[in-house]
């Protein structure tokens, strides 16, 4: 009997995790099985410049786990029972494989996170979003449909906000372009990079509206905190992330913010057959925090994830993976950017990298991720190796 492994989602997280475990563990011991709602890897940092109407080409997930043996199942996860091991899933539109139940030895949590409305009113009906394919497309297609002098408003202003109020701006002089932000722009950054920030934004038109929480969102415009009214003929909604409410219903143990607590080997703390990674693992990094939702933190997870599931599985002693940031890597347009490096507690140091050389680091950043996701085999011998064959209940072997 196979060992069957079932990763739910194919985002950054679970395709590189699903494509690693392949590599490593003998087909002959185990069954992996990816679960996915589309049927593409979706390169999520780069949603925003899909929305303005940037060409991005999709790789079709089939492609990108061919020949490891990996199976893909397109379909919707509805559900998990960890007490009976299972996981329920669906199709929409006829377009997947069909509803059913998947069983799982050991699982892989890794359905990421969508847009937190914080329950502003106005947002679900009326807000556009960049933290998936399908909502990107929709708001490129409204903003194709904007003459000029059209107006849009980003509202947030972390990562996803500045990099989506500059490359819209960029790529779409003839709109006024504005960021409502709950506090000063950039207040994280040094102050050099806050000044560089500030320069492009100025160069770029953008309007800050600084210390201003949007509490409503209408058809053409947005009501702050204090009664003011900001016109948008588009809204952009980028003020957080939150996961989806399965894992709490599923009577896994989460935190408040319905993230599964796991230990540091990314194991849940309460059901030992599932792991969790990427924006869905509430994982406590090196300086004693939660680790935010981000690209970075899918990569840190899904390694440290991939790595025990691994060990455990061939008997041997699960390995370390640093949960510790370096610096953050921030677009501002095709042409610019900025990296700030940081210390242990993610504090900023004084030393940055803008401009044209942070715009080529940042997009070695996004090809390299890429590239890892669609060569999950490299590194593997072109000939079978000998496999050594762990003592453990499952039988489970390794590549030697």
């Amino acid at each position: 009997m196979k060992h069957r492994i079932v990763v739910l989602g194919a985002g950054y997280a679970g395709a590189f995790a699903a494509g690693n475990l392949a590599r490593r563990l003998s087909s002959a011991d185990t069954e992996i099985t990816v679960v996915n709602a589309v049927p593409d890897f979706v390169e999520r940092m780069r949603l925003h410049q899909l929305a303005i109407g940037q060409d991005l080409a999709f790789r079709k997930l089939d492609d990108v786990f061919a020949g490891t043996g990996v199976r893909l199942r397109l379909a919707r996860v509805t559900g998990v029972d960890p007490e009976r091991r299972t996981v329920a899933v669906t199709s929409e539109d006829g377009d997947g494989d069909g509803d059913g139940e998947l069983a799982y030895d050991t699982l892989l949590y890794a359905l990421g996170s969508s847009v937190a409305h914080h329950g502003v009113p106005g947002v679900a009906e009326y807000a556009f979003d960049v933290t998936g394919r399908s909502s990107a497309l929709r708001l490129r297609e409204r903003l194709a449909g904007l003459g000029e002098g059209g107006t849009v408003l980003v509202v947030g202003e972390g990562l996803t906000g500045i990099e989506t109020a500059t490359e819209f701006a960029e790529s779409r002089p003839d709109l006024s372009v504005a960021l409502a932000a709950r506090g000063e722009l950039g207040a994280w950054l040094s102050p050099k990079a806050r000044r560089h920030l500030r320069q492009a934004f100025d160069r770029l038109g953008i309007t800050v509206h600084e210390h201003t929480g949007i509490e409503a969102v209408e058809p053409t415009r947005a009501i702050a905190a204090d009664g003011t009214s900001i016109p948008a003929d588009v809204t952009v909604w980028s003020a957080g992330f939150a996961v989806h409410p399965i894992a709490a219903a599923s009577g896994l143990e989460v935190a408040e913010t319905g993230q599964i607590v796991v230990d540091r080997s990314m194991r849940s703390v309460s059901h030992p057959d599932v792991y969790a990674a990427g924006d869905c693992a509430y994982a406590i990094g090196e300086n004693g925090r939660p680790l935010p939702m981000s690209c970075g933190s899918a990569g840190y997870t899904n390694m440290q994830a991939t790595a025990a599931i691994i060990a455990r599985l061939t008997g041997n002693k699960v390995p370390t993976t640093a949960l510790k940031y370096y610096g953050n890597h921030i677009s501002l347009g095709r042409r610019d950017a900025i990296f700030q490096m940081v210390d242990g507690d993610v504090r900023s140091k004084s030393w940055y990298l803008g401009g044209k050389a942070a715009a080529r680091l940042k997009s070695g950043v996004l090809k390299g991720a890429g590239w890892a996701i669609v060569h999950p085999t490299f590194g593997m011998p072109k000939r079978k190796r000998r496999l050594a064959t762990a003592p453990d209940r499952a039988g489970v072997r390794v590549a030697a």
